[in-house]
C-alpha cells in the first residue's frame, strides 16, 4: 500500500496484534500495524504539513479512539494491552472498520456509556436513523489543511503584489526573503546593489564578517507567464564570472523554462532558481511580507503529570 489509510483502518490491525494478550510497547505495536496493513516506504515516509509522520498519527488517533472506548488499556506509560470489550470488538468486526462513520458511530456509543462486552454487537448502523456526520479527515490534518489552505491564498496576493510593485522594491524583498532565511548571519550582511553599473547582479549576501564568502543574487520581477529563459540564466552566470563567484541565487516572480531549468542543473557554477510560487512560500515561512494574525494552541495530555 502506498498511501496511508484512514485512522479507522488501523484498528483492526492494532487488536489483532493485541489479541495474544501480551503487553505491547506502542513502538513495535505501530511497527506491527504498519506491516499488517502492508504500507510500503512511500507511504511510511508521507508527512503532514508540519512534519509530523502521517501513519504516525493517523496510527495515534486509532489508539486514542479506542482506549477512551476502553477496548484496550494503558498499562504503563508507552505499553498497551487488549480489554475482554476490545476482544468482543475483534471478535463483531472482525471485518474491521473502512470509514469513520461506522466507527465514529461505534466508538460514540462506548465514550458515552461504557457497556459490558455482551452489549457490543448491538451498535450497528441503522439504515432509518441519522448519525452525526463524521469528520472525512483527522482533526489535526483538518487544522493543517485549513491553514495550508489560508496560506496558499495569502500566497497567491503575496505575488499580485510583488508582480505589482516597483522592481527596486522587488529586488529589496528578495534580499530579506535570504536574510530572513539566515543567510548573512546575525548581522544580516546582505544588500541590494541593483541599479545602473550593477555587473548584471542585484543584491549580494555576505556570509561572513570580511565578505570573502559572497553569494549573488540577480531578481526578475516578470508576470505571470513571462518565464525567464535560458539565455537570462546564461547572463547571470557570466556576471557571477566577472566577479569571481561560484554561486547565485535567481528569483523571479513568475518562472522557469524548461531550458533555463537544465542549463542551471548542467553547469558547474551553483545556481539556486527560486520561481514565483516557491518565493511567496518561503516569504510565509521566514515571515517576510506576512504576519501572525491568529494563533490556535493543540492540547494533549501531560503524561508526566500523572507519574
Amino acid at each position: 500500500m502506498n498511501t496511508v489509510p484512514i485512522w479507522p483502518e488501523f484498528i483492526l490491525p492494532v487488536l489483532t496484534c493485541l489479541s495474544d494478550g501480551e503487553t505491547w510497547p506502542v513502538r513495535e505495536l505501530r511497527a506491527a500495524s504498519y506491516d499488517a496493513l502492508a504500507l510500503d516506504e512511500t507511504a511510511r515516509a508521507e508527512v503532514l504539513p508540519s512534519g509530523e509522520s502521517r501513519a504516525h498519527n493517523r496510527f495515534g488517533w486509532a489508539i486514542s479512539h479506542i482506549h477512551k472506548a476502553r477496548w484496550i488499556e494503558r498499562v504503563v506509560r508507552g505499553q498497551y494491552r487488549i480489554t475482554d470489550d476490545g476482544r468482543a470488538a475483534l471478535q463483531t468486526y472482525a471485518g474491521g472498520f473502512h470509514d469513520y462513520q461506522l466507527a465514529s458511530q461505534v466508538l460514540d456509543h462506548f465514550w458515552d456509556k461504557p457497556k459490558p462486552a455482551a452489549e457490543l454487537g448491538s451498535v450497528t448502523l441503522s439504515s432509518t436513523s441519522e448519525p452525526t456526520p463524521a469528520p472525512e479527515v483527522d482533526p489535526v490534518e483538518l487544522i493543517e489543511d485549513s491553514v495550508a489552505t489560508l496560506n496558499n491564498s495569502v500566497a497567491i496576493e503575496l505575488l499580485d503584489r510583488l508582480r505589482t510593485a516597483d522592481p527596486t522594491f522587488f529586488e529589496e524583498a528578495v534580499v530579506k526573503v535570504l536574510l530572513g532565511m539566515g543567510y548573512g548571519g546575525a548581522e544580516q550582511r546582505g544588500r541590494r546593489i541593483g541599479g545602473t553599473g550593477d555587473g548584471g547582479v542585484d543584491g549580494v549576501i555576505d556570509q561572513d564578517a570580511l565578505g570573502l564568502d559572497q553569494i549573488y543574487i540577480q531578481a526578475k520581477r516578470y508576470a505571470e507567464g513571462n518565464n525567464v529563459s535560458r539565455e537570462t540564466i546564461q547572463a547571470f552566470v557570466g556576471a557571477l564570472a566577472g566577479k569571481g563567484a561560484s554561486r547565485g541565487v535567481f528569483i523571479t516572480s513568475s518562472d522557469f523554462t524548461l531550458g533555463a531549468t537544465s542549463y542551471a542543473n548542467a553547469i558547474p557554477t551553483r545556481i539556486i532558481l527560486i520561481n514565483g510560487a516557491r518565493l511567496a512560500s518561503l516569504m510565509i515561512q521566514y515571515r517576510v511580507g506576512v504576519q501572525t494574525k491568529q494563533v490556535y494552541e493543540v492540547v494533549e495530555l501531560d503524561e508526566d503529570f500523572f507519574e
